[in-house]
């Protein structure tokens, strides 16, 4: 098995959609980013991508390249899907938090889960999604951004 770890962080601002795990969220602001910004389907690459050994998103998808302007973070992930399967390996399991004072992530979990299993090919029960605030504090709490952090399992395939 292999296990990796991914973060990622992007600034709300106002004019932008509210992307996360592939679903839109109702809300006046969104993540900047030069894709469409989702931190959660982020953290997810870069942890496969880490525990695969292939350094993280920046080097398959660069914010220079525009190709990747504006683009769904799902087409991202499925790219990184086809590399870990060129790699001959299967997700275990991966768990993620999301970090946002708001907007309240629960209603939204399920879509996010089963958005992110399908393209991973694997059981819902195998992606697990949490959130939390941080009770105010620092930026995440000012509601200047949103974070993600995603630790993941592969195994090998059979």
């Amino acid at each position: 098995m292999r296990i990796g770890i991914g973060y990622d962080v992007h600034e709300l601002v106002e004019g932008r959609k509210l992307i996360i795990g592939g679903v839109s969220i109702p809300f006046e602001k969104g993540l900047l980013g030069h894709s469409d910004a989702d931190v959660l389907v982020h953290a997810i690459m870069d942890s496969i991508l880490g525990a695969l050994g292939e350094g993280d998103i920046g080097k398959y998808f660069p914010d220079t390249d525009e190709e990747y302007k504006d683009i769904s973070s799902l087409i991202l992930l499925e790219r990184v899907y086809n590399i870990m399967k060129k790699s001959k390996y299967k997700i275990g399991n991966i768990d993620c938090i999301i970090v946002a004072q708001r907007p309240k992530m629960a209603p939204y979990i399920e879509d996010m889960k089963r958005n992110i299993a399908h393209i991973l090919d694997t059981d819902m029960a195998n992606i697990n999604i949490k959130a939390t605030t941080t009770e105010k504090l620092g930026f995440l709490g000012r509601e200047e951004g949103i974070a993600a952090y995603s630790v993941c399992i592969l195994k090998p395939l059979e």
